[in-house]
């Protein structure tokens, strides 16, 4: 069993509610637009940290985190990117490479929007933690806690903060 945090488009900022809302993960992942460095370095002090690279990421974000980020974890195949679109909306990118990988999970940033669907179509769930920096269109700062445990994912938790 894993205690997963999930958070995007921190765009180098990380509000002080983020640290205490994963102090009880195993793992926190980062859908893009991480914005400087020092933000991963600073999650990955709190726990083990994967990551993927956004559109705003510079060259040194760039070479430490790719694009798409392939991995099993507790019997999920997770699929994370940034920019991926949503059920029915895929970035065709990125739709092909669910029809080839049939991942069970499926993150994403970018839209600064917090949605958490089922897609019938592809069966996975997707997830994009809407956006947890300062900068940006949302109104509220959020990110998203669960557990996985032998293929399931449960217990899902919202961070929401107004910004």
């Amino acid at each position: 069993m894993l205690h997963i945090g999930i958070l995007s488009d921190t765009h180098g900022y990380i509000h002080p509610s983020v640290p205490d809302f994963f102090n009880k993960v195993d793992e926190i992942w980062h859908a893009g637009d991480v914005g400087e460095i020092i933000t991963t370095r600073k999650l990955a002090e709190l726990k083990p940290l994967r990551a993927v690279h956004g559109n705003i990421d510079g060259q040194d974000i760039r070479i430490e985190y790719p694009k798409d980020l392939l991995f099993t974890v507790e019997d999920v195949k997770v699929l994370m990117t940034h920019i991926g679109g949503y059920p029915g909306r895929y970035d065709p990118r990125v739709r092909h490479l669910i029809e080839k990988e049939r991942p069970k999970l499926f993150i994403c940033g970018h839209s600064h929007i917090l949605k958490v669907i089922f897609d019938k179509k592809y069966d996975l769930l997707h997830i994009n933690p809407g956006a947890a920096g300062k900068f940006g269109p949302h109104k509220s700062i959020t990110a998203v806690r669960m557990i996985l445990e032998n293929g399931n994912m449960r217990d899902f938790e919202v961070l929401d903060v107004p910004r």
